[in-house]
């Protein structure tokens, strides 16, 4: 390359090519053929076509607003120039765009109850959905619940429509995400309170915006749980009064720390409630849910103060929901679904920095090959490939149940299997999407770590998805108290794994049969361990399964995946990759990590204090700390 080509501050004649992106339902190696075997044929031309339009639309519209929304930072502007309060939260023209269309895209889900029994078996069963683009994909009651949430998660799938539709929606949403889960979740909880008919005026018109495709009229909701006491201690550290007015309504005054969807119309929260003098009442203390208009305009005159995501209330009207102290189960309802969308979020994010790493690899050039044709780089993206489609299946799978369970055809050990899944899916997909995408950027080099590339934003993303909707441990104990509470979900687990991979047993091919044989093997250790615990939260209790949750919680993911890996392997229309990722998931990793029952008695945990506090005991340094926020 002569010099003449960097005189007079030229660049010189290289470029780097960046990576293509493309229509990512026909670019995911999975979801296509399972949505094909899981959808009757009518209801899956129907549903691929509506999906692959919903792609193209990502990359022709949606992909660039929400790069725009990572570029344009909210605002919040307290005062105008002349020193009135204002309490102004300024958002991009973008970030309302992107919340018109998942309104008019239906991705808020939504249950329909049906008493028809159908098999237990996902994998392979037929179950069909009738598409109403009038109302939310996840909520249209003209349509099979199951096929609803499976399209709801694709542009997410029936409930498998809902998830796909949401997982394709996801990398490219600019974080609008967030308040698309926060209205799923607010209509859930009015219709687990059977407030769906209801003819209260205000509550009548929030229940059918939240629900609207209209995105001029389409309502989003938000939920201000969380104060500065506690994060998944919801309840033990509430700190938000609500004092009685009339019938249902209430005044609140608190302040709530972590919101989700400050720039909502509508909110749900949680407050005790105190009687004129701030009291409460000794027997009934439990905390209530409250529904709250969050727009300035329906608020009148009462001070209300965003603080990025602080949300000061100061005699803020609301209406009670449900029972009085029955908060905490009332918002519960919602968490199935959140969670959900919080496992769209990573496997989505898996699935889209993986392509572009992918195609990447085809057009970079280094040390006089493609990266493609070095098999270090290229065994990299495989093994990414292996978890990713792990990912997709179980997140499709978990759909499925959600469906059979809303729509009233789950079960009893079905209803049990969803019960202990759901936390495993969103804590399993949330462990491994950081480090997933962490790996990947690594792919492009320097350019992985440049802002202007835009990939960073990929990375920082991900990482909410293992706080968002309890974190690790928080969800592994929650399992355990699964296991503890409902005895049954071991077993609906250990049929679970059985049904999918029995009919491999008669594979020809000797990789599907010896990946049947680990997944038995480490599947009868894993529930051993399960029945030989008592759940007990003291760690001073001996044997516990406090300290080993995770291992335990972990494992219950890889083998899940690992039978979902196999079934899909031996279905007709699986190829030669489908058999090497099996063999490779079930047969060169631990399915069961580490997980050892000596891992989790009393003296682990002194080692673990030990490891972790001896080198701090008397030392005089440790007086003279300085907290980060004076640093």
């Amino acid at each position: 390359m002569p010099a003449s080509n960097y005189a007079h501050a030229k660049t010189g004649g290289f470029t780097i090519e960046a990576p293509h992106a493309y229509n990512s339902y026909r670019d995911d190696p999975v979801l296509d053929r399972t949505l094909k075997r899981l959808l009757k044929p009518d209801e899956y031309e129907r549903t691929s076509k509506d999906l692959d339009r919903f792609s193209q639309r990502i990359l022709d519209e949606i992909g660039e607003l929400g790069r725009q929304c990572e570029l344009k930072k909210p605002e919040l502007v307290v005062q105008d120039a002349w020193g009135k309060r204002v309490d102004e939260l300024r958002v991009c023209d973008e970030w309302n765009t992107l919340k018109r269309i998942f309104a008019e895209e239906g991705l808020i889900e939504f249950e329909t109850r049906h008493t028809k029994p159908v098999s237990s078996n996902p994998i392979g069963t037929q179950w069909h959905t009738f598409l109403n683009y009038g109302t939310s994909i996840g909520y249209d009651k003209s349509r099979d619940a199951v096929a609803r949430r499976l399209h709801q998660v694709g542009q997410c799938v029936d409930r498998n429509l809902y998830t796909v539709k949401i997982a394709l929606f996801n990398p490219a949403a600019g974080l609008t995400g967030c308040p698309l889960a926060m209205t799923d979740g607010a209509v859930r909880t009015f219709e687990a309170l059977g407030l769906e008919k209801t003819e209260d005026p205000e509550l009548k018109e929030a229940y059918e915006r939240l629900l609207s495709t209209d995105g001029q009229r389409a309502w989003t909701s938000g939920q201000w749980m969380t104060e500065k006491r506690g994060g998944s201690d919801v309840s033990g550290a509430c700190d938000t009064y609500a004092t009685h007015v009339e019938g249902d309504k209430y005044l609140l005054n608190g302040y709530k720390w972590f919101s989700s969807a400050v720039d909502a119309n509508i909110a749900l929260t949680l407050a005790r409630i105190v009687d004129e003098n701030g009291k409460e009442d000794e027997v009934r203390n439990y905390l209530s849910s409250f529904f709250t208009f969050a727009s300035r305009e329906r608020m009148s005159s009462m001070e209300f103060r965003f603080r990025f995501f602080e949300v000061k209330t100061r005699q803020v009207e609301a209406r009670m929901l449900g029972e009085r102290g029955r908060g905490i189960a009332a918002i519960s309802n919602m968490l199935n679904g959140t969670r959900l969308v919080n496992a769209c979020g990573s496997v989505s994010a898996m699935r889209s920095i993986l392509n572009l790493a992918r195609d990447y690899s085809t057009r970079r050039e280094a040390f006089g090959r493609r990266l493609d044709q070095w098999p270090l780089h290229l065994r990299t993206i495989a093994e990414l490939e292996v978890d990713a489609r792990a990912c997709t299946l179980f997140l499709l799978d978990v759909a499925f149940h959600l469906g059979l369970q809303e729509s009233g055809r789950s079960s009893e050990y079905q209803t049990a299997l969803i019960r202990l899944m759901t936390p495993v899916l969103k804590a399993y997909t949330a462990k491994l999407v950081v480090p997933h995408v962490s790996e990947a950027l690594e792919c492009f080099g320097g350019m992985g770590y440049m802002e202007d590339s835009g990939i960073p934003s990929s990375l920082r993303d991900a990482q909410v998805m293992p706080i968002w909707e309890g974190t690790t441990n928080v969800l592994s104990m929650d399992v355990m108290r699964v296991m503890s509470t409902r005895p049954e979900a071991v077993d609906a687990f250990e049929n679970a794994v059985t049904d999918l991979v029995e009919p491999a047993r008669v594979s020809t091919d000797a990789r599907i049969r010896d990946s049947v044989d680990a997944v038995k093997i480490a599947l009868e250790a894993l529930v051993a361990s399960m029945r030989s615990f008592s759940y007990v939260s003291d760690v001073e209790g001996g044997i516990t399964f406090a300290g080993g949750a995770r291992s335990i919680m972990m494992a219950l993911g890889r083998v899940y995946c690992g039978a979902l890996l196999i079934n899909n392997a031996i279905h007709p229309g699986a190829n030669e990759s489908d058999f090497v990722t099996a063999k490779r998931f079930c047969l060169e990793r631990s399915l069961l990590g580490n997980l050892d029952e000596t891992a989790f008695g009393k003296e682990r945990n002194e080692q673990d204090r030990l490891i972790l506090f001896n080198h701090t005991q008397n030392q005089g340094w440790m007086k003279r700390g300085v907290p980060i926020s004076k640093l």
